[in-house]
């Protein structure tokens, strides 16, 4: 198998790229772009360190960012499992890409730039929910904001089904089948409802 090598290779084997993809990109929070990003309760989070790449899907039940100014967002660190995967990269590589969705639209907008993990106490009270704070805030300065091609997720008909789910695996399933513990993944899919529940935030 060939693979391909360099840039003029590859750029022989498409076209040009479309002049509306050129000039959907800015450089901060037009009033459009910030209407579709403050619509988002969804977004994935990329990054990029020394012990490789991380994508991390954040979610919110309101927008998942907060805009600090036109050149500037700020995310909550909601609870997870705590592998720090994303933060620990950002600590130690800013950029990072995030790509925002919002159910029923097959478009998607993307946004590259560079961020820094804070727990900065008043940054972190702008995000409580029921008495609780997010443990750090990732503050974002945007590079370039711009639409994506809707085709992937029209090809994926992402919005318009899914009872595909019904077949899939359970995380206690995946667990088992990784650690030889079949009663261990069945306990976790068990509580995993009701601990959820209890620590959504």
């Amino acid at each position: 198998m060939e693979y391909v090598n360099d840039i003029e290779a590859l750029e022989a084997l498409y076209g040009k790229a479309g002049a509306a993809s050129l000039r959907k990109v800015a450089r901060h929070l037009t009033p459009l772009y910030r209407k579709w990003i403050m619509a988002s309760r969804l977004c994935i989070l990329s990054t990029v360190g020394p012990d490789g790449v991380d994508g991390s899907p954040r979610g919110d039940d309101g927008p998942v960012v907060l805009e600090l100014d036109p050149h500037t967002l700020a995310m909550p660190d909601w609870r997870g499992n705590n592998r720090l995967d994303s933060l620990r990269n950002i600590v130690r590589d800013p950029r990072v890409s995030l790509m925002f969705m919002v159910p029923g639209s097959d478009n998607v907008v993307r946004l590259n730039g560079t961020a820094k993990v804070t727990s900065d106490e008043s940054l972190r009270d702008r995000f409580e929910k029921q008495g609780k704070r997010p443990a750090t805030v990732i503050v974002i300065e945007i590079a370039e904001v711009y639409t994506q091609c809707a085709r992937a997720l029209m090809r994926a008909r992402t919005w318009r089904s899914g009872d595909e789910a019904v077949h899939l695996p359970t995380v206690g399933e995946i667990l088992a089948e990784a650690s030889d513990g079949e009663e261990w993944g069945a306990r976790y899919d068990r509580e995993w409802g009701a601990r959820a529940e209890k620590t959504m935030w």
